[in-house]
């Protein structure tokens, strides 16, 4: 598991470090003992050995979960897994952390375990997820990218917040929902401006820009230009004495040369102030935006948590005229997606049955013995709805994408039982000359033994990436 906090404007390293050592300190008592965790993996690995004892194991252990009352009669282990490996990377405006499960297959019940102390602290944002294999980034997989646009910083920060707030009441944290703000929603970084005052610009002879490459001297170093040394190229950097600026109130006294050669304090050019900022300024299409990164629960489908967005917080929200102008929504990240994916997705099943129905028409010399053929596939879709069905009552496995093209693979895989039953009967009637029915009756007598065994040797053969969830098991499951 891997998750992301982010503080309150405004905190330094040190604040962050001791947030993240709180959390270090109330996930210790789950960390595992390393005598322990060796003997735990030595029977693991011999409970699941590849052998007809541990498939029936494996067969036994989900009869009980799918014919228990309660769900989780089956699972004898602790409520909570033990953590392996645990890890946090402080800086000032992110905490970056990770951990992993003894038990593999149990790493995403750490996600309510490393919620409960991040989310203690008022005002910090947690984003923690179990990445995807085929989602880039943290959450990547199945996350919802609501973007809000415009040219003023605090008209969208205000959107923002308002976005949250209804965001929180239909999908809300306790029940699995996770939210992030990106950079975030306030304006609370401390920020020291400089206002370069024209008129004393003027008088002294110099020039707004020439003021801000003194001050930049001072504070990060000013590249001046590239060098090549040997075959290195390098900046070439200028930079003040540090000791001219140890604390923000110095800045008003940094040193700023005029033409004439007097050298006079930056506070006598330009008016300094102590406000506030954002920590960062996000761009999208070269427009101001915050971005909320919303990862709904395992339960709720993306377009179901997409017609939420739409129906409870965008459309309403520009329906009351809560959008300042130039302000609006916008959807983007994997949600952005989904609907071209779907569309991808039906055309290649139109596809596939165009071309089974075409190499079949090639093969009976007929068009219409393809159609009963094809007959055969909105019956094998209903199985494989139902085997979903019976499957999300041992594991969760959605309709996916990755689903759906398995739902493609079908259709090649099951015409070929129609096939075998639609050839034999044509032989009997064109060789034999029997009866339609009669020929029926006989091609499926002598095609149902093979029809079984094949089919019968690619279920059981799938069974055990079915049964026995290992790593990288999404790969082939929904398949």
């Amino acid at each position: 598991m891997f998750g992301i906090i982010i503080p309150p404007p405004g905190y330094n390293l040190g604040t962050t470090t001791g947030i993240a050592e709180e959390i270090e300190d109330a996930l210790r008592p789950l960390w595992a003992d390393e005598s322990v965790m060796d003997a735990e993996a030595a029977e693991t690995a011999k409970d699941s050995d590849w052998s007809f004892g541990g498939l029936a194991k494996g067969l036994e252990d989900w009869g009980k979960r799918l014919f228990a009352d309660d769900p989780d009669a089956g699972n004898a282990e602790a409520e909570v897994p033990e953590i392996e490996r645990f890890f946090f990377v402080a800086r000032r405006a992110t905490t970056f952390l990770g951990a992993t499960s003894v038990d593999p297959q149990r790493a995403s019940e750490l996600i309510p375990v490393l919620e409960g102390p991040v989310f203690r602290e008022p005002g910090t944002f947690g984003f923690i997820s179990q990445p995807s294999i085929f989602g880039r980034g943290l959450g990547g997989g199945r996350k919802i990218d609501l973007d809000i646009s415009g040219p003023e910083l605090e008209e969208i920060l205000d959107v923002a917040q308002q976005a949250v707030q209804r965001i929180s009441t239909i999908m809300p944290r306790e029940e699995g929902n996770q939210l992030r703000p990106s950079p975030g929603l306030e304006l609370g970084a401390p920020e020291v401006r400089l206002f370069p005052n024209r008129l004393r610009l003027a008088d002294n002879g110099v020039t707004a820009r020439e003021l801000g490459e003194a001050i930049d001297t001072f504070n990060d170093g000013l590249r001046v230009a590239e060098v090549t040394v040997g075959s290195d190229r390098i900046d070439l950097m200028l930079k003040g004495p540090r000791r001219n600026v140890s604390q923000t109130q110095e800045i008003d006294s940094l040193p700023v040369v005029t033409p004439g050669g007097d050298i006079i304090p930056a506070s006598s050019l330009a008016d300094v102030v102590l406000t506030s900022g954002p920590t960062e300024i996000r761009h999208r299409e070269r427009v101001r935006t915050v971005t909320l990164g919303i990862r709904p629960a395992p339960g709720i489908p993306l377009e179901a948590a997409l017609d939420m967005l739409r129906s409870e917080v965008m459309e309403p929200m520009e329906a009351e005229g809560l959008l300042p102008p130039g302000v609006k929504f916008g959807i983007s990240g994997t949600a952005d997606k989904l609907s071209q994916t779907w569309d991808a997705m039906v055309i290649d099943l139109l596809l596939a049955l165009a071309i089974v129905y075409l190499v079949m028409a090639v093969l009976f010399e007929s068009f219409f013995y393809p159609l009963i053929i094809l007959l055969s596939v909105p019956l094998a879709a209903a199985g494989g709805v139902a085997g979903l069905a019976i499957l999300n009552t041992y594991t969760y496995q959605p309709l996916d994408m990755l689903t759906l093209l398995g739902f493609v693979i079908l259709i090649g895989i099951v015409v070929n039982n129609a096939i075998l039953l639609v050839h034999q009967t044509l032989y009997h009637l064109r060789d034999e000359g029997m009866a339609a029915a009669e020929a029926i009756v006989e091609a499926t007598r002598n095609r149902i033994r093979p029809i079984f065994m094949s089919t019968l040797t690619s279920v059981v053969g799938m069974l055990p990436l079915v049964f026995f969830p290992g790593a990288g098991s999404e790969l082939y499951r929904g398949l």
